[in-house]
């Protein structure tokens, strides 16, 4: 009992110390677009890729005259997937509150970084790409409705066979109820009012099953919904926009990305 009881505060201890909110901007310094876009990294809902999803991408969107933002938003922590612990203000609706919280933070101050308050989206990556799509739903016909979003490799549903479980855990925690489960299924909830959407995966990715895209292809189809499927054969998972760490096919994203924005926002 002693030992658990001590693996439990250690646990908690560790999840304690993580930050929970910051948003870093890179503003372009050349050629702005007077677009802006929140940048989500993954991570499973514990822990961020920070880097590599998260500093890499928003200097390559500043490079093409998009004002980037990332966002640290809350996550479970190492303590809570090694010693499977919910942490209380960590998990759900967490880190949906932090993206709103950046969403109106980058509206008000839309003019102090160039961009438009009406030109602001979010890109999100894995677990992140289901973040920002979670919440294009969520937000969609209120103020602070997102102008795109672009799940990347995402996170879907959390009821099929196919749903990443270790992201239903860092975002649910041990033994979510069927209820909570279905309503973070994102291929059961896209509004009719939902925004343009870019979605990419590759059938190779090891981490997350590309069946979860594909169900939201066709929920997005299905609802009439603007969208830009790209879907890979081969590119594994977690790349970002770093070449090395993807196939020359699946690096195409990023050029096909910009010239899809640049047609739904001119």
């Amino acid at each position: 009992m002693k030992i658990k009881l001590l693996v439990l505060l250690t646990s908690l201890l560790m999840a304690s110390t993580i930050k929970a909110y910051r948003l870093t901007a890179y503003i372009p310094q050349e050629n702005p677009t007077k677009t802006g876009v929140i940048v989500c990294p993954g991570g499973s809902y514990f822990w961020l890729d920070k880097v590599t999803e998260g500093e890499k991408v928003a200097r390559w969107l500043s490079e093409n005259g998009i004002a980037a933002f990332v966002l640290e938003y809350s996550h479970g922590g190492w303590g809570a997937f090694a010693f499977h612990v919910r942490t209380r203000g960590r998990s759900f609706p967490a880190g949906f509150d932090d993206l709103s919280r950046a969403l109106a933070s980058v509206k008000t101050d839309a003019e102090k970084y160039g961009v438009r308050a009406d030109r602001i989206g979010c890109m999100g990556f894995s677990a992140g790409g289901h973040l920002v799509m979670h919440a294009a739903e969520q937000l969609a016909g209120t103020p602070q409705a997102i102008a795109f979003v672009a799940p990347m490799y995402p996170v879907v549903s959390m009821t099929h066979p196919c749903a990443h479980k270790r992201s239903r855990r860092g975002l649910l925690g041990e033994f979510p109820s069927k209820a909570m489960k279905d309503s973070l299924s994102l291929e059961h909830h896209v509004p009719v009012n939902c925004p343009p959407v870019f979605l990419m995966n590759c059938d190779d990715d090891p981490v997350v099953h590309y069946h979860n895209a594909e169900l939201l292809d066709s929920a997005l189809t299905r609802h009439g919904i603007p969208h830009q499927y790209e879907h890979y054969r081969t590119g594994g998972h977690g790349f970002g926009v770093s070449e090395e760490k993807t196939t020359r096919e699946a690096i195409c994203w990023k050029e096909r990305f910009l010239v899809w924005l640049k047609s739904i926002i001119g």
